[in-house]
């Protein structure tokens, strides 16, 4: 299963995110930054990857000032993988 993180450097901000995707149907949760990112104490807003579009349009109107991008994470195997999209 594939699903994207929307990455912060802020908590509120993933709070605030994760509350706007969920007010619009998007199964949405907030989790740490996946260290491999390097950003400290960052936090994540997950969501699957059928919704990446409506997701992406919500975060970007919404004009969070804290966003930093999004990777994808695949479950594998042996954990999971991530990439910078």
């Amino acid at each position: 299963m594939t699903e994207i993180l929307a990455v912060f450097r802020s908590r509120t901000q993933a709070i605030e995110c994760k509350a706007k995707l969920c007010s619009l149907g998007i199964p949405a949760a907030v989790v740490a930054t996946p260290s491999e990112l390097k950003l400290g104490c960052g936090f994540s807003v997950k969501y699957p990857a059928a919704f990446r579009n409506a997701a992406k349009y919500a975060i970007s109107r919404a004009g969070f000032s804290a966003f930093y991008g999004y990777v994808t994470q695949v479950r594998g195997a042996n954990g999971y993988f991530i990439k910078k999209v």
